[in-house]
């Protein structure tokens, strides 16, 4: 495909995506329709779009409109690309921009750096001085980070096997077993490293708050929302300690037992009828439902969803899922509650909260990880009583 057919592509998935359409069945299904298309013409317009998405105000106040089109002008402009070279309307590429389709200036510093309008102040609220750099941040690409398995190899054996397979990573400050892997990125679903359990892909600050618990051997350790199993494996990663793995929706933790394998970790899978009886234990862990504003990045799509109502829901949801583990935690033990979230709503507001309803508990240790080019945001508190 050429550049410019790669735009209309991209131009046709984002308006499906705009439409209503989820991100992933939209580029799954356009794959599937479009053979012609080589593994690097498919790369290229999933970079554009998840771009676009990331970019959505701001572009489309350079295009001069909320289209898929208007996305790509702004997005192209943006980039001091050839407006005239791209859109042609020569064969598969886009009709030549009309003098209508003209950029304007931004309307607020929330169009300018894309955040909603109604976030905004929340996100000022909850960022202070790191209000633009995080904004701008969540404008671009995340790296791509990897856990190593440290019951497999170390760091440097890691980086090694990597190397062999023409993928370079090198150690980030975050958390000493994280990597970021700046070549061969595509290559890691498929390398030996990966197949053999030497790596898994985690966020750097998602590996962090796992690295921020006092592990020992001989600890119990429930993972309550544990989801796909990433948080779990990393603490199944210490050893001689006991890992239990939880999720409300059990059919979420269904690849855990085949990613424990590869790990050779042992996580012993809970669903929630199983919790009485086992409990309690030394460290209950929540990963909790949330905004996910701290990994928009990645799923850019996500602050667009985001509304009023929503976020009021999964503060009410983050509230009572601390209640209902606190009795989960041995005497003397550990809750610790962590977010993928960037908004105080969700993170100090919520622990403040509990606190002032549960005097008995008390916090040891918050830290909060900001939206830099090092990791995704994240917060953490540890309770105990």
């Amino acid at each position: 495909m050429t550049p410019a057919a790669r735009v209309q592509a991209s131009i046709e998935i984002l308006d499906d995506i705009l439409a209503g359409a989820p991100v992933e069945k939209v580029l799954t299904g356009w794959a599937r329709r479009s053979r012609f298309a080589g593994s690097k013409d498919r790369a290229a317009i999933r970079d554009h779009v998840f771009d676009a998405l990331r970019r959505k105000r701001s572009y489309a106040a350079l295009g001069g409109s909320d289209t898929g089109r208007g996305l790509m002008i702004g997005a192209t402009r943006a980039s001091g690309g050839d407006l005239a070279e791209l859109f042609t309307g020569n064969r598969h590429a886009p009709m030549p921009v009309q003098e209508t389709e003209t950029a304007r200036d931004f309307a607020s510093e929330a169009e300018k750096y894309d955040i909603p309008e109604w976030l905004w102040p929340r996100f000022a609220d909850s960022l202070k001085d790191a209000l633009v750099p995080c904004a701008m941040s969540l404008q671009n690409r995340a790296p791509v980070h990897l856990r190593v398995n440290f019951l497999k190899t170390d760091l440097g054996g890691a980086i090694d096997a990597l190397k062999s397979e023409g993928i370079v990573a090198h150690p980030v400050q975050v958390c000493q077993t994280a990597l970021e892997v700046t070549e061969g990125a595509r290559r890691i679903a498929q390398s030996q490293a990966y197949a053999r359990g030497l790596v898994e892909l985690q966020d750097a600050a998602s590996q962090a708050v796992v690295a921020a618990l006092d592990l020992r051997p001989g600890m119990r350790v429930l993972d309550y929302c544990a989801g796909g199993g990433g948080k779990a494996l990393a603490l199944a990663a210490h050893e001689g300690v006991e890992v239990y793995a939880h999720d409300v929706n059990s059919g979420r933790m269904k690849d855990i037992p085949t990613r424990a394998e590869r790990a050779g970790a042992k996580i012993t899978i809970l669903n929630s009828d199983d919790l009485s009886g086992v409990d309690p234990f030394d460290v209950v862990f929540v990963d909790a439902p949330c905004s996910g504003s701290g990994s928009w990045r990645r799923a850019p799509a996500g602050k667009w969803a985001l509304t009023e109502d929503r976020l009021r829901d999964l503060t009410t949801i983050q509230a009572r899922i601390l209640s209902d583990i606190a009795p989960l935690v041995h005497p003397g033990g550990l809750l610790a509650y962590a977010t993928c979230s960037v908004l105080n709503v969700e993170n100090g507001a919520i622990i403040d909260d509990f606190l002032d309803h549960f005097s008995q508990w008390r916090e040891t240790y918050r830290k909060t990880w900001h939206v830099t080019h090092e990791s995704d945001g994240f917060f953490t508190s540890h309770l105990t009583r």
